[in-house]
């Protein structure tokens, strides 16, 4: 309230002038000494109040700026430093500050046209990061990577950079060529689990699911939400790692919160077969026909399982009626028969 009242004395308290100039001068002065004791909204008024008797007034430009990136004001701020960027196309503040203000809004073509002229005018930092990074977010992975390996040399301790190139391969589907990148943005910064769970997965993908497994673990630790998706993908890893008793348990911690999941289930049922538990696949298959009767490749498999225990009479009996239901699984017998049961 008290920056209320204030607003509303301003015109009260500041003593008018004839001169537009001299009034200009003397709320630029005001706008400053606010500006300097941070108090933002009121030194933003200033500057405007400087600005209306004149227009060209760079430095209440400036300042009307700086004070609305401080109140994340930032079209606001974009709009004051174009103002001094018109009088003065290569004044170094608006130059840098609209790079920044361009970035930070998404604007990229823009981003990248001021941070270009940043570096062609030699001044500020981080301008192949805003260009890498900008090109990353316009799809041009290519280019991005070009500016993004020289903003790695310039700012070697930025997690961002590598993560950033490291996405751009996963875009292309490059995912060995990913691995490092992203391997590199978690030794830099291992408190984030959501890029921990991205590089797990980009592992998974190459495939490397010993590594796979180690990052998913990690993710967990650092707070990655374990999830029906973070227990499932960690599954997959284990399954190809050969650990089937901690995928399955894996998997039966999801079947609790989607216990009518036929997929899932096909999967349990599908794991314990390959392990030779014949008995626990076939309880898993016929939960899949307890919801869904005319599941004949359930019923298909269970007539394998009962083959697999002994009992071929009563197996065949079963492939066969699967076979009735569906012709198509025809061809599974065919080959069970090829390579032998």
């Amino acid at each position: 309230m008290k920056y209320l009242f204030m607003l509303l004395c301003i015109g009260a308290a500041y003593p008018s002038f004839s001169q537009g100039t001299d009034s200009s001068g003397y709320y630029l002065q005001k706008g400053n000494e606010a500006n300097n004791e941070r108090r933002y909204l009121v030194a933003s008024q200033l500057y405007k109040k400087s600005i209306q008797f004149k227009a060209d007034n760079a430095d209440a430009q400036r300042g009307l700026g700086n004070v609305c990136m401080e109140m994340k004001k930032y079209p606001e701020a974009i709009l004051a430093y174009n103002e001094v960027a018109k009088a003065n196309p290569n004044d170094t503040t608006a130059v840098t500050k609209l790079a920044y203000l361009y970035f930070w809004t998404r604007k990229w073509n823009e981003a990248i046209a001021y941070s270009k002229k940043m570096q062609a005018m030699k001044i500020g930092k981080d301008a192949n990061y805003i260009i890498g990074k900008s090109y990353y977010e316009q799809e041009d992975f290519g280019q991005a990577y070009i500016y993004l390996q020289t903003a790695a040399k310039e700012d070697p301790a930025n997690g961002e950079i590598p993560y950033t190139i490291g996405k751009s391969f996963v875009e292309m589907s490059n995912y060995r060529a990913a691995a490092p990148f992203l391997e590199k943005a978690v030794l830099l910064d291992s408190s984030n689990g959501r890029k921990i769970y991205e590089c797990a997965l980009n592992f998974a993908a190459i495939p490397n699911d010993k590594d796979a497994v180690r990052y998913y673990l990690l993710a967990a630790d650092r707070g990655y939400k374990t999830d029906n998706d973070y227990y499932e993908n960690l599954s997959i890893s284990y399954q190809a790692l050969g650990q089937m008793d901690k995928c399955i348990d894996l998997l039966k911690k999801v079947l609790e919160k989607k216990p009518a999941d036929l997929e899932l289930l096909y999967s349990i049922a599908d794991i314990h077969y390959k392990m030779g538990k014949y008995n626990e696949a076939i309880d898993y298959w016929d939960k899949i026909l307890y919801y869904d009767k005319q599941n004949a490749k359930a019923l298909y498999m269970i007539g394998l399982s009962y083959q697999k225990k002994g009992d071929k009479e009563k197996g065949i009996q079963l492939c066969d009626q699967a076979i009735k239901m569906d012709p198509s699984l025809q061809s599974m017998k065919q080959k069970k028969v090829n390579i032998g049961m």
